[in-house]
């Protein structure tokens, strides 16, 4: 019996992300940290942050868990990697929220804008949300078991058949299905929405007071204007490439999540793996949104290849 198409797939799919994710990512890290994309100093703080968890995920979870899933490795490496990219995935997702919350913040509230809405206030977050992330999967590590035992050797993994059926378990996984993607799926269009609103109440108060000066563009509408769009493509992003892993959270917990067994080919298998590709892609997608929708990033984007050029050219010589 052959592999299932969904495999097959896989195994083109998940090099060619790492081989665009990689370099996009450092890219991404590289110009944003700079400062020079007319970001302020929090949102450049945001963004550093949310590719540098991008980054990692495509290392850990594309790179070392599922193209490296076709060898074997013995069971505690597997087991420490399976919370490494848990983990990656979840901060992935609450940088995301924690993006959202502070624009929010900056566009909604005056006054908590002040205080909450620095570059400070955003590396306290970063470091608290990966730290929450990393101690909230560690218990994920004794969820599995050996598949196989070599001379006394474990190799792989599986998942225990405790953690689907002992109660504790359970509800630690129903807690993480909530947390992971319920939670933030119901957290960003919350704020989306508290923003946008705000915006367009704002709008109108600043075009009728304009509405005898003439035509002049107003700088703060054209900010908040770019933010939004921003904020808006970062979230919708996120969303439609979450939903596919939603869908399955909701209905299964880890059928074969290790891939024991390649020879399936179930509805619910290939759904497993169509949403863990999307979920994935989600970690190079948004330096393709910084690309789209800041006119700044793609000055310093072309910038820096035309120096690359530059350079390699020098190299030659």
């Amino acid at each position: 019996m052959g592999y299932p198409a969904i495999y097959s797939i896989a195994s083109i799919y998940y090099p060619a992300l790492a081989a665009v994710g990689i370099p996009v990512n450092l890219m991404a890290i590289v110009i944003l940290s700079r400062g020079k994309c007319g970001l302020s100093k929090c949102i450049s703080r945001y963004l550093v942050g949310m590719a540098t968890v991008d980054l990692m995920c495509t290392v850990i979870a594309v790179v070392i868990d599922q193209i490296n899933n076709i060898y074997v490795y013995a069971a505690p490496v597997c087991a420490v990697i399976f919370v490494l990219r848990l983990a990656a995935m979840d901060c992935s997702v609450w940088l995301t929220v924690a993006f959202t919350f502070d624009r929010c913040i900056a566009i909604c509230s005056q006054k908590l804008r002040e205080w909450y809405c620095t570059k400070r206030t955003a590396t306290m977050v970063i470091a608290i949300v990966g730290f929450g992330s990393c101690a909230r999967r560690v218990p994920f590590y004794f969820a599995v078991d050996p598949y196989l035992i070599i001379d006394n050797v474990p190799w792989r993994c599986m998942i225990k058949t405790d953690y689907l059926t002992l109660p504790a378990w359970k509800a630690y996984q129903l807690f993480n299905s909530i947390s992971t993607t319920l939670l933030p799926i119901g957290l960003i269009p919350l704020f989306n929405t508290l923003t946008v609103s705000h915006i367009i109440a704002s709008n109108r108060v600043c075009r009728g007071l304009r509405s005898g000066s003439g035509n002049e563009k107003d700088p703060e509408v054209e900010n908040r204007r770019k933010s939004v769009i921003l904020l808006i493509a970062l979230s919708a992003n996120f969303i439609l490439l979450w939903i596919p892993l939603i869908v399955y959270t909701t209905n299964w917990q880890a059928q074969n999540y290790f891939y024991t067994d390649r020879y399936l080919s179930t509805p619910t298998y290939i759904l497993q793996q169509f949403a863990f590709m999307l979920q994935f892609l989600c970690t190079c997608t948004n330096t393709c949104i910084y690309t789209l929708s800041q006119r700044k990033f793609r000055k310093q984007l072309k910038k820096g290849i035309k120096n690359l050029a530059t350079l390699n050219g020098r190299l030659c010589k």
